[in-house]
């Protein structure tokens, strides 16, 4: 099977890359560098999601796309100026919009799977997310619609983590005090691990995935249904 990863050289995205392989499959990682892979048998496609991914109109076929990058902007929203905001939804947002568009005739002849990522924030509704919550909400509305649309050749499905252990949250866990406030904020007592989140990625992207679409998966240590 082969599978693109976009934002595939790091944190969770390098964790699907590294599961996909282990798993015997063939995969393509499109990202600015390849720094952290370079060890890994990889196709690498330089990209970078805010400007032009013409190259990948270059597949034949594909099973399978997974879209990483993202952000994680705290603030009160009285100090969010209008261009932050357009940044995030630029990066969240637009980037997995014009990959999936790119993709989509490869995506289509290997009746492939697309996940994306949202947040928990987004049916929670915590302080200092709007920016965040803001454009993976869309991810959310925008899983549900080329869900329905892409029916039944390419399945479409988001996965909503909570904080999770990555370079990308790296200010929010930088002492052990905020690792064990966010520790006890979930019912589970821990953190993400990047791990946790590409277990799930890797099944709604394969076969086993196969009669799954349309969903926005909670993988947040119980954080957005348990009390």
């Amino acid at each position: 099977m082969k599978y693109l990863i976009v934002g595939g050289s790091k944190g969770i995205g390098k964790a699907c890359t590294e599961l996909l392989l282990e798993q015997g499959n063939e995969v393509i990682v499109a990202a600015r560098t390849n720094d952290e892979i370079s060890h890994l048998p990889v196709e690498f496609v330089e990209v970078d999601v805010l400007g032009d991914v013409s190259t990948l109109e270059d597949f034949d076929d594909l099973n399978g796309l997974i879209y990483c990058p993202g952000s994680i902007n705290l603030r009160p929203f009285n100090r969010f100026s209008e261009d932050e905001f357009k940044a995030d939804f630029e990066l969240n947002v637009m980037g997995a919009i014009k990959c999936i568009q790119t993709c989509l005739p490869a995506l289509k002849k290997g009746n492939g799977s697309v996940v994306l990522f949202s947040t928990v924030a987004v049916q929670q509704g915590m302080a200092f997310h709007a920016s965040v919550a803001a454009s993976k909400g869309a991810i959310e509305g925008l899983t549900r619609s080329l869900a329905s649309e892409f029916a039944p050749h390419v399945r479409v499905n988001a996965i909503a983590p909570s904080l999770t252990d990555t370079p990308l949250a790296e200010a929010l866990l930088s002492n052990d005090k905020k690792r064990e406030a966010s520790e006890e904020r979930h019912p589970l007592k821990r953190v993400g691990k990047a791990q946790d989140i590409a277990s799930m990625a890797v099944h709604l992207v394969s076969e086993n995935g196969s009669w799954i679409t349309g969903q926005v998966i909670g993988v947040d240590g119980g954080m957005s249904r348990v009390r």
